[in-house]
C-alpha cells in the first residue's frame, strides 16, 4: 500500500480535561491504532466512516468525517454519490439528513 497521511484524533483537545479515558480511547486507539492499520488506505476508511455516519443518522460526527475524507482523497462528488448509494440501503431521512451536511459543507464550492 501506498503512502498515506498519518490520521491523527483530536480527542484530547476536544474532551482531555472532561473526559480524560474518552479522549485517550479516540487518540490512542481509534485514530493512532485502528485509522493508521495498513490493510485499508485511509481513504477506504474514510468512504467507510462516511456511510457508516449517514447509515446510522450520526450528522454530527458526519461533519468532521466528510473534511477528513477529503484530506485523505475523496472527492466531494464521489461523497455525494457514497451519500446517494447509502441512502437507498440505510433509509431516506438518515440519507437526507447526511446530504444536508454535505451540502452546507461542499455547496458553496459548487
Amino acid at each position: 500500500m501506498s503512502e498515506q497521511p498519518l490520521q491523527v484524533g483530536g480527542g484530547r483537545n476536544l474532551f482531555g480535561d472532561f473526559a480524560p479515558k474518552l479522549a485517550e480511547l479516540t487518540d490512542d486507539v481509534l485514530f493512532a491504532d485502528v485509522w493508521n492499520r495498513p490493510e485499508l488506505s485511509a481513504r477506504d476508511r474514510s468512504l467507510i466512516t462516511v456511510a457508516v455516519l449517514t447509515a446510522g443518522g450520526h450528522t454530527e460526527q458526519l461533519r468532521f468525517h466528510l473534511g477528513r475524507a477529503v484530506e485523505n482523497g475523496v472527492t466531494p462528488d464521489e461523497l455525494i454519490e457514497a451519500i446517494t448509494h447509502v441512502t437507498l440501503y440505510a433509509g431516506w431521512p438518515n440519507g437526507m439528513a447526511a446530504m444536508g451536511v454535505a451540502k452546507d459543507i461542499f455547496g458553496a464550492d459548487e
